[in-house]
């Protein structure tokens, strides 16, 4: 443990410092840093290819020069704003640095699309002018399906602004080497085309090109990220001998993973108001390393104000405080007062930044190692991808998607679930019957990401946490798909999903290729297609599952929902 960290921990703290002493006897430090993936598996597939994150401090120093270059180029060419369209790892570190450092005097302003609804679509559609944006479009495997088809539709949009051939250097591509976009980027004329290291893993990847490309747009210092990253990285080299060692993200996983095997699986993020985005990146770091084989550790983020009686014995507490921040003290410190276990991680200002990521890179590869699952694949996200693909397909060849016969429905609600029930508010209650002491409560929206919806969402989550006492989390699909998704098919069956759907007011043709005006699909369709994925894959898995249709106002149906359960 390191001094920027203050831990309360109690009973457990034999356990962790056991486990220390295991993996200490074991050489899991050295073996980690000889990329050894036995570690995790005897297979070295998914593993071995994996861990070039853990040079990313170093390696990437060298790629400064060339990523400030661009940055300048850029500049000089008149850009004032990007958009950058992305899934998981390849979109939340820079919506972290973009929400967290926010745009330097003279840089770019940067904005983050990774929503197939009708509505985010058209939201960038109105707000951006084509002329100065720069369209980065961020994919590791260059084929996912999301990121083209938001190129080939705002491709096609600069195409119409700014007449044939102007469009090709207004994008640029982040990707793997040989990808079909790396091609793209070939075929398209891209101003430029960000080939990054294949041994990361898309949510290790905040210290890549994925990540650092965008955080040089908005202004943040890289070589002062990357020092400070450096210099955690060098810690983690260090012993993890319990009494002696100073290895802190090893100390970190030690506790990640001894206590979820102890039940204290919910790990709950709490942070000074400034360090907010870093939960949705953490969110996906750890519940798509860890949700898998029966098991998990379930990141709560965002399930704020604390509330002491809503909390049973399955919580850990992460309170990451920014130096001079004392918002959350308070709340902490009752929570410290009542026995739950409380990590506390101090952070002197955003830069140190760079040293969490790869803190809790370390910490989460580690928790996987004592958990016995591999940090590295995601074998239950392609069920829901596979599912959606046959509706899509489905679509394209019958204009129509696969209909659901509905349990109940009103003016207001649609209910589909698996029994007949007299109102979609008697569907609601007989899922949430199902809840047990320990499980977890999901809002799955499929909505449009507004701040109103959000801040529904938000009400309707505290209303379901106090009442059941369980851990909520809330995410807009598809994204969630590419984060918490695996966790959600992938863990012991301690979820509770509650899907949410709505129709588009306007919808949106994708262009079938970039630069060319046929599409056999639109975004809406995509969206409702991979609602639908999603279902399929849960009830394949025995979850405990519901969808209720939003119809008309959805503001307006979430605060019936948020009435029906308070």
């Amino acid at each position: 443990m390191d001094s920027t960290v203050t831990a309360y921990l109690g009973v457990h703290e034999g356990t962790v410092d056991a486990a220390l002493e295991r993996m200490h006897t074991d050489h899991i430090v050295e073996r980690l840093w000889a990329i050894d993936w036995r570690i995790w598996s005897d297979d070295p597939a998914d593993i071995a290819n994996r861990l070039g994150w853990l040079q990313s401090p170093f390696n990437m120093l060298s790629a400064v020069p060339e990523i400030e270059a661009f940055v300048d180029e850029v500049g000089r060419a008149g850009y004032t704003q990007a958009l950058l369209m992305g899934m998981g790892g390849s979109s939340l570190a820079p919506e972290l640095y973009s929400q967290t450092f926010g745009s330097a005097r003279g840089f770019l302003r940067l904005w983050v699309l990774d929503s197939t609804d009708p509505g985010a679509v058209l939201a960038y559609t109105d707000a951006l002018v084509p002329a100065e944006t720069l369209f980065i479009v961020s994919s590791k495997s260059g084929t996912t399906v999301e990121p083209l088809s938001f190129m080939n539709y705002f491709y096609n949009l600069a195409e119409q602004l700014l007449g044939v051939g102007q469009a090709g250097e207004h994008f640029v591509a982040i990707t793997d080497p040989g990808s079909l976009l790396a091609q793209q980027a070939v075929q398209y004329g891209f101003r430029r085309c960000f080939v990054n290291d294949p041994n990361i893993g898309g949510r290790y990847s905040a210290l890549s090109y994925f990540g650092l490309v965008a955080a040089a747009l908005v202004g943040v210092d890289l070589r002062e990220l990357l020092y400070r990253a450096g210099g955690m990285a060098r810690r983690c080299r260090a012993s993890c001998e319990p009494v002696t060692g100073d290895n802190p993200g090893f100390w970190l996983g030690a506790v990640l993973g001894s206590l979820t095997l102890s039940g204290r699986d919910k790990l709950t993020l709490v942070t000074s108001p400034a360090l907010g985005a870093f939960g949705a990146w953490l969110e996906q770091l750890i519940a798509e390393s860890t949700g898998k084989l029966g098991k998990g550790i379930l990141p709560v983020d965002g399930e704020t104000p604390l509330n002491l009686a809503a909390y049973g014995n399955d919580r850990l507490f992460v309170y990451l405080r920014l130096d001079g921040d004392a918002n959350q003290d308070e709340a902490v410190g009752q929570l410290i007062e009542a026995g739950q276990p409380v990590v506390q991680i101090d952070l002197g200002d955003v830069y140190d930044l760079g040293r969490e990521f790869f803190r809790w890179e370390v910490a989460t590869a580690v928790a996987a190692h004592l958990m016995g699952v591999n940090p590295f694949n995601q074998p239950n996200v392609e069920s829901a991808k596979k599912a959606a693909r046959a509706a899509t397909d489905a679509y394209k060849s019958t204009r129509r998607l696969p209909e659901l016969e509905p349990s109940a429905q009103d003016e207001g609600l649609v209910a589909y679930s698996n029994m007949p029930v007299g109102s979609p508010e008697q569907a609601l209650a007989n899922l949430l019957a199902l809840v047990r002491p320990g499980d977890y409560i999901a809002l799955q929206a499929y909505l449009p990401p507004t701040r109103e919806t959000t801040a529904a969402l938000q009400r309707l989550r505290l209303a379901l946490r106090d009442r059941y006492r369980v851990a909520t989390t809330v995410g807009y699909g598809p994204r969630f798909l590419h984060s918490t998704g695996q966790l959600h098919k992938g863990d012991g069956n301690t979820g509770v999903f509650l899907q949410l759907t709505a129709d588009a007011a306007r919808d949106v043709p994708i262009p079938d290729e970039a630069g060319k005006d046929a599409s056999s699909m639109t975004f809406g369709v995509l969206e409702a297609a991979q609602a639908l994925g999603d279902r399929q894959a849960l009830l394949d898995g025995g979850r405990r599952f519901l969808r209720l249709h939003l119809k008309g106002d959805v503001e307006a149906g979430l605060a019936r929902l948020l009435k029906a359960v308070q």
